[in-house]
Parts: C-alpha cells; structure tokens; sequence
C-alpha cells in the first residue's frame, strides 16, 4: 500500500493534524500501511479501543499502541507535539535549535526539548537504506573550534576536534541548452577514529556500492585495500587547497556542514557529532523536496526502537 499523503503546506499541516487523534490516525497508517498486524502472533485482525487509544488482537488478546517499541515509546508529550517538532526539524531550512524548539512549541524544560531533537535525530538514518553508486567523491575534514599549532589532517589530533569521513555522489545533467554539468547526489558522512586505511575502508564498505568509481585525492589511507572491489580515481594535491577543485561538490557539502553547525547550533559536543551528521545527511539529501521529509521522519520515527535519555548522555 501507498504511503499516505503529506501536507503541501503549513496551512495544510495545521488542518489536518489539529488533534491528536488526527496524528495517530496518520501514524497507524504508517506503521501498519496494510491493516494492522500484532506483533506478537502476527494475527491481522484487532479491535482499536478508542479509550485506550491501542489495538487489540482477536486472537492473543494483546493490547498494542502505535506508539509501542517506536521512537515515540513511552514519551510523556502529546503526540501532536511529536507532530510540530517533526515537521519543524524536517521543513525548516536552516534546521532549528533545541532552544528555537523549546521557544516555539512552548515546551517547558530545555532538557525535554534537546531530548525530543536527539530521539528525532536517530530517526533519522532509515533502516536499509540504499548505499550510494556510481561516481562518488571521498574525503575527510575536521569540525570543532580552533586547533592551535596545528595544520591538515593533524588537528584531527586537537581534544576539540572530530575527524568525520564524507562521501557525495556526483550526478551528470544537462541544461535547457544542452550544456553537461554536474550536480551533488546523495550524502554519507560518518565519524572517523582514524584517516587510515582500516577506517576508510569501513566507511566506504558501509556506504557505497561496490563496483562504483571512487574519487578521491592522495592520501595513503585511500590505499588499494581500502578501495578494493571499486574503481579508484586517485588525484595527488599537487598544492595546498587544490582538493576543492578536484573534488568539489564533497567539499562543498563539508563547507555547509560547518557553517550549519556553527550557525544554527553554535558548535556542538563531541560526543554527540554523529546525530547531527544524521540530521544534515537527511536534511542535503531531502533538500528539494522538505515537506516529503516530514512524511519520511515520520514513518521511520515509527518503526525505530526507542531511545532513552540514559543511553543517550552515557559515555
């Protein structure tokens, strides 16, 4: 069955998800998009009990919410709260703050709000989701404050520094004119422990579809064991800052990276980097269609396991 449809626009958003029964009826639809199903006997049949606000199944008699094992589970705000906050996160272009949430949905503690963006953020990475292909571009950067004394990949090194792979897919078009250019294609970025061939490999062997042409400039960590299975486009530097011509759209990619961080957000933590390269990946790649992306969170937000604020600080 078709996903259901999603609001155009804001008006539409607030016509149609003005209650919380509205919601639920748009989350059931989601999770179960051909009947409900219990996930405990797999039977297809259920009573809903409009009290309760869950299912019941004819056969085990097992009581099941459609907020039940998602990232929602057990979450002590309104589901229309989940609602705004999605399409917030998802819609707004430059993306939005804990403290601009907090401010603009009135919710009262700054610790539930940072929370509600973190449990969002993880729902963020879709389950299976198709690795990249084709002609991608490769590298690494650092993001954080500034390194003192210290050039290149080595304030990677800095304690405020975090070293994060990225790769971009290149896409070839042509204009009314006739005229071949190129464009960025789907975003992959990934923490890195390490710019050495173990971790390079790891990262492309989860993210890009072997047999794809990966370019990449002349670092020993894009070695052959590391690029094996794929087609190695390999341009030494030949001066300092050449990469952005080589392999431009990744850089730009990293470019806006760090002025999204640094703008929006104010720099972040270092324990927490990875949700907020989950955030930017799903917000580049969904970059010409925001209000599909709010019907996308949405349906991973329900089939993602929940996550507890005691996970979420531990170190």
């Amino acid at each position: 069955m078709a996903r259901p449809s999603y609001p155009k626009t804001l008006l539409e958003f607030v016509a149609r998800f003005n209650t919380d029964e509205a919601c639920l009826e748009y989350l059931i639809s989601h999770r179960w998009p051909d009947g409900f199903i219990c996930p405990k006997c797999r039977n297809e049949k259920g009573w809903w009990l409009p009290s309760q606000k869950r299912f019941e199944c004819t056969d085990c008699h097992k009581q099941t919410s459609p907020l039940a094992g998602s990232i929602m589970h057990r979450s002590h705000l309104p589901i229309h709260l989940w609602f705004w906050s999605a399409y917030l996160v998802a819609t707004h272009t430059p993306g939005i703050s804990a403290t601009q949430l907090q401010r603009q949905l009135g919710i009262k503690s700054d610790e539930t709000s940072w929370f509600l963006l973190h449990r969002l953020r993880r729902a963020m990475v879709a389950p299976n989701r198709e690795s990249l292909s084709g002609i991608v571009e490769a590298d690494e950067t650092h993001i954080g404050g500034p390194a003192k004394n210290k050039k290149g990949r080595g304030v990677a090194k800095a304690e405020n520094k975090t070293l994060i792979a990225g790769a971009v897919e290149v896409l070839t078009y042509k204009t009314k004119s006739g005229v071949e250019k190129e464009r960025a294609g789907r975003l992959r970025l990934e923490v890195l422990l390490s710019a050495d061939q173990k971790n390079i490999k790891q990262f492309l062997n989860q993210n890009v579809a072997l047999k794809s042409t990966i370019k990449t400039d002349g670092w020993l960590g894009y070695s052959n064991e590391a690029l094996k299975g794929y087609v190695h486009d390999r341009t030494v530097q030949v001066q300092h800052g050449s990469s952005n011509k080589y392999a431009p759209h990744i850089h730009q990619a990293f470019g806006n990276l760090k002025a999204w961080l640094l703008g929006t957000h104010h720099g972040v933590d270092p324990k927490y980097v990875q949700s907020y390269l989950d955030e930017f990946v799903f917000r580049f790649n969904r970059r010409a269609h925001p209000m599909a992306a709010f019907s996308t969170l949405l349906g991973i937000v329900s089939h993602k396991e929940p996550l507890t604020l005691r996970n979420l600080i531990q170190p």
